[in-house]
């Protein structure tokens, strides 16, 4: 998310988020200088970690709360939140696959521990997890629909003799800011949904398919292995300053898109113009010159019909309170023709542009870019 405000409540803001940090770091920070732990060590941690999210993703599937639970420390404040966090996503999980009319079937998570320190049956680790989330439509189970999420953790975690527990979890996962779908028509929108055929995408601009394969490599944590699950290191990550959703949408146009840069949307090496960068204004710049124009604008339930209409390289902008907080990049479509985007923070490849988005305040821009 990029964050825009109100000139006069931007020193206040800025010391809360200075405050945040430094809490965050002081919390999961990994000095540089902390003796690592033996090679044997970290292994056997790295094995917990991977066995806990296999099962723990297992469990979401299954919607077995009570195992999820036994997995966290429930006698201490930190494990209690991190496994109220997991309630709330697979209520989340539950309510938008029964707007979509769609039943996953996997979640596969792809576990890069980065560090581990600790010892004593005792440790954190620093790690970055690539889910695949599988999906089918109801009365078509033999076509299997893939979305990847990338999200990166810091947890805590100790050994004990009923098996290891965590007691500890912070990462920003893309439904922690989700809203519930309880007051939407949902059998209505699914039976729309499910009424769709495929889309053949296959006769887009060679512009277009470009976007969306630069897109596909540089999604990071969702990213597939073999492009290691970074950012491109010719640009800067934005994340730590409030977000790098439009720093990756305007790498998208720019880069796989080939649009020629502008005085106001610009990167070089002073940095970036405001409507590179900033979600508000990059959707602002987008339509306002001409390059882009507007699909549709409104709440989910009177855009989604129109979310049809949206092909691999246009956008979608997530506007909350009156403010553009996130864009997205459409890379596809899934078998009932749902449009699929890809981002930055969190990290998503190919993902229901609405996944993740279901606060019913929030408003929706779907632009087409006039490649």
């Amino acid at each position: 998310m990029n964050f825009y405000v109100n000139k006069k409540f931007k020193p206040k803001i800025k010391k809360i988020l200075s405050f945040a940090c430094i809490f965050f770091l002081a919390q999961f920070y990994i000095p540089a200088n902390v003796h690592a732990i033996e090679p044997a060590e970290k292994e056997e941690v790295t094995k917990a970690i991977e066995e806990i999210f296999i099962n723990r993703n297992q469990a979401i599937l299954n919607g077995d709360m009570e195992f999820i639970q036994s997995i966290y420390d429930m006698n201490t404040k930190y494990g209690t939140w991190a496994f109220e966090y997991e309630q709330r996503k697979v209520k989340y999980l539950h309510n938008w696959a029964e707007k979509q009319g769609v039943r996953f079937v996997e979640i596969n998570p792809k576990v890069v521990v980065r560090r581990v320190k600790g010892g004593n049956g005792s440790y954190s680790a620093n790690l970055l997890c690539s889910t695949e989330y599988k999906y089918v439509y109801e009365g078509d189970s033999d076509t299997v629909n893939s979305s990847r999420i990338g999200t990166y953790h810091n947890l805590n975690l100790v050994k004990k003799e009923e098996g290891w527990i965590i007691t500890k979890e912070w990462y920003k996962d893309p439904f922690g800011d989700s809203l519930n779908l309880e007051n939407i028509k949902a059998d209505d929108i699914r039976q729309y949904i499910l009424s769709q055929p495929a889309r053949d995408l296959s006769g887009i601009s060679e512009r277009r398919k470009n976007a969306v394969a630069y897109a596909d490599k540089y999604c990071g944590a969702a990213s597939e292995e073999q492009h290691e699950f970074k950012y491109n290191k010719k640009y800067r990550d934005y994340n730590p300053q409030g977000g790098d959703c439009a720093n990756f949408a305007s790498q998208i146009l720019f880069e796989g898109g080939k649009f020629k840069k502008t005085g106001g949307w610009n990167y070089d090496g002073n940095g970036a113009t405001g409507p590179w960068l900033n979600a508000d204004k990059f959707k602002n710049y987008w339509v306002g010159s001409g390059r882009a124009s507007v699909i549709a604008y409104g709440s989910y339930e009177k855009v989604y019909k129109a979310s049809y209409k949206l092909l691999p390289g246009d956008f979608v902008a997530y506007e909350n309170k009156g403010d553009i907080t996130h864009i997205s990049v459409v890379t596809g479509a899934d078998s009932k023709g749902y449009s699929l985007v890809s981002c930055h923070n969190s990290d998503r490849h190919r993902v229901p542009w609405d996944l993740g988005w279901s606060n019913r305040k929030i408003r929706y821009w779907l632009v087409r870019v006039h490649y």
